[in-house]
């Protein structure tokens, strides 16, 4: 099956990932989440197509950005408006986010970039009520387009600036994404802005300070090992589609999820990477473990994230899903 496009391909991973069968713990073609469904994930699929467009002609949009163009808000409003006859329940959801300012950088200094993109990325893709999909995918993503892969993305994640982290972390005020209770960068509050500027801490920076806690930041720092290692396995199965769900389950035995981590603590990570492992061995169901997952709030959020971009790399390096 012959693509046009990177972005078109991105698109397909992330189709792909939330279709594949049987994810312990995430959404996939067999169960939702109460509030997020296996629509929501395609509905946004389809909703960041401009942002990846523009991350495929990166230096392009780059070289034409202008800062007027973002649109900053305190909030993001969803409704979904129906007759009163119509027996479908009408919802207002507001998704509220707090208002930064943006610090006094010299207009050169307010190029389109990774940043801009991630932030776009996220705005477009807010617009329906099953909150943050995708967060972490687009951190992945957004680079391994605008690169063109994985070296390419290597080198441009190294030039990132201090305004990207600026609009990567209005971005982040907009998702439910948990950070550390310790943690002194806290994107609920608009100081944080500030001490980016202080520091003069590029992305690039934010990505470093964040990955010892979190693999998909880290994955910035290491070259996309992880994005490396999942396409590698995509490539070598010979499976196509069907081996995606045993790469989530390699990659869950082999690194602790950092999500998981974050929402549930250390012992709750160690025991979902323990626990996938004697999955692999065959003494426990992946359908029990899924079970157990679900049943003790357990979503492995960042191993689907960078799932998706093994995917992607898979794909644009001639993998066949449909086979």
């Amino acid at each position: 099956m012959k693509h046009k496009c990177l972005s078109e391909l991105a698109q397909i991973a992330m189709m792909l990932e939330v279709c594949a069968e049987t994810k312990p713990g995430n959404v996939d073609r067999r169960h939702d989440y109460d509030d997020t469904w296996l629509e929501h994930f395609l509905a946004s699929a389809i909703l960041v197509k401009p942002a990846f467009e523009k991350a495929e002609n990166f230096y392009e949009y780059s070289e034409n950005f202008s800062s007027d163009s973002l649109f900053f808000s305190d909030s993001v409003s969803y409704t979904r408006s129906v007759d009163e006859k119509s027996p479908h329940i009408k919802t207002d959801n507001t998704i509220n986010a707090p208002s930064f300012n943006i610090p006094s950088l010299a207009e050169d200094e307010k190029k389109g970039g990774l940043g801009s993109l991630i932030y776009e990325a996220v705005s477009l893709t807010n617009t329906h009520s099953g909150g943050n999909t995708h967060f972490g995918a687009f951190i992945l993503l957004i680079p391994l387009i605008a690169g063109g892969g994985i070296t390419g993305a290597t080198e441009l994640v190294k030039s990132t600036s201090v305004f990207d982290a600026v609009l990567f972390y209005q971005a982040f005020s907009l998702t439910s994404v948990r950070m550390n209770d310790s943690d002194d960068m806290d994107v609920s509050d608009p100081k944080s802005v500030e001490i980016l500027r202080e520091k003069k801490m590029t992305l690039y920076d934010v990505m470093e300070y964040s990955s010892k806690c979190d693999m998909v930041s880290n994955e910035w720092i290491s070259g996309f090992k992880l994005t490396r290692k999942t396409a590698d396995f995509l490539l070598n199965s010979g499976r196509g589609k069907n081996a995606i769900s045993d790469a989530y389950m390699k990659l869950l035995a082999e690194n602790e999820d950092t999500f998981v981590a974050k929402k549930l603590g250390a012992d709750a990570s160690l025991w979902t990477m323990k626990t996938a492992g004697k999955v692999l061995s065959g003494e426990i169901s992946v359908e029990e473990f899924d079970r157990i997952c679900l049943s003790k709030g357990i979503n492995p959020g960042s191993t689907a994230d960078i799932i998706i971009a093994g995917i992607f790399i898979a794909l644009i390096e001639g993998w066949k899903w449909d086979i």
